[in-house]
């Protein structure tokens, strides 16, 4: 087999699914998770850049030692077979309540602006059947689909005009305008909005051009950044403190500034067309949680994406208090935060064994 079709992911690949992984219903909220912040907010996405790109050092590092491996592999060739596949199964288990959580708060969004008066399970159906499809061409039918998704989408950007016209400048002074608690917790809440670069971790083996994937995970990482800070500092110039505290999915409410006499909720249009970012995001997720599987029991199978599916649904529809699944699904993304640490610790075991080795 040649090493293009094993290794299919080039540079342009790999920027897009980065960039589409980290573009979810995050940045919707973003604003209102800052909002402890205040005004202070605005260049906020700065930081979270800076952090997420030294936090990607580690996991390219661990990742070019064993260039034919996955992190699930990786687990379990340093941690032994079961305690790796022990890990590896609460990996599979959190990704399908983090998939679970995102594509149920996407379906409340749509109810919420778009069908107040219907259910969400027809929607959510043809939703999950859809991303079906785009995983089961692989994982560079997913970076294709993620390209088209961006190009398709930034125009939305062009929405924020009216926004930024009827905003006040001066809001963005002054910066640091904040005590310690206020930016910590802006920090634990607001980091879940950029969530999806450590899924280099899991499609790496893949990549044609693994010297260069640093770089271009970065390009993928910044872009986002950059279109979270023209949120945030837009956000900032149009609302006052207290909406940004208590409006929810702020980011719609920018579009709704729009002034187009062809149509009459830009919104409902924003809304809509936000269903290919959440597709491309949860895609590579799924993507990822399916190679788990198959690591789990050492074969690969198609019917893995479908097992996964199904218990999304089962998670979705369980008749539980919506409070419990708000606590799940957020205890979710915080477990996220460990996976983006776990590679400097996996990093030292391999440096230590290394060392018992050459003695």
């Amino acid at each position: 087999m040649s090493t293009h079709k094993k290794r299919p992911l080039n540079g342009y690949h790999v920027i897009f699914l980065i960039q589409s992984a980290m573009i979810g219903t995050g940045i919707l909220s973003l604003p209102q998770k800052l909002s402890s912040l205040g005004y202070s907010q605005a260049f906020v996405p700065l930081l979270f850049g800076v952090i997420a790109s030294l936090t990607l050092w580690p996991m390219i590092w661990l990742n070019s030692k064993y260039k034919n491996d996955n992190l699930f592999k990786i687990n379990e060739k340093l941690l032994g077979k079961w305690v790796g596949k022990g890990i590896n199964i609460i990996i599979v288990l959190n990704f399908i309540i983090f998939l679970a959580g995102v594509i149920s708060n996407y379906m409340d969004l749509i109810q919420i602006t778009a069908l107040p008066e219907q259910t969400i399970t027809i929607p959510a159906l043809f939703f999950l059947l859809l991303l079906i499809y785009i995983v089961s061409g692989g994982i560079k039918a997913i970076a294709r689909f993620c390209i088209i998704t961006f190009f398709l989408t930034i125009p939305i950007f062009y929405f924020l005009r009216w926004a930024i016209e009827k905003g006040d400048i001066s809001h963005v002074l002054p910066l640091f305008n904040f005590n310690g608690t206020e930016f910590l917790n802006a920090l634990k809440e607001g980091y879940l909005s950029i969530l999806g670069y450590e899924l280099i971790m899991f499609f790496y083996p893949y990549i044609e051009n693994q010297k260069k994937a640093f770089k271009h995970v970065l390009i993928g990482v910044w872009i986002s950044i950059i279109l979270c800070l023209i949120t945030t500092l837009v956000s900032v110039m149009y609302f006052s403190e207290w909406q940004l505290k208590n409006i929810e999915f702020s980011v719609l409410h920018l579009f709704k500034a729009g002034e187009l006499t062809f149509i009459e909720r830009i919104d409902i249009f924003g809304i809509t067309l936000w269903v290919f970012l959440i597709l491309s995001t949860v895609a590579g997720y799924l993507w990822s949680a399916k190679k788990g599987l198959d690591s789990i029991r050492s074969k690969e199978k198609k019917s893995h994406d479908y097992i996964i599916t199904m218990l999304i649904i089962l998670l979705i529809m369980l008749p539980i208090s919506i409070e419990f699944k708000e606590r799940l699904f957020k205890f979710s993304n915080y477990v996220v935060y460990v996976l983006i640490i776990w590679p400097m610790f996996l990093s030292i075991i391999h440096l230590l064994r290394k060392k018992q080795v050459q003695q």
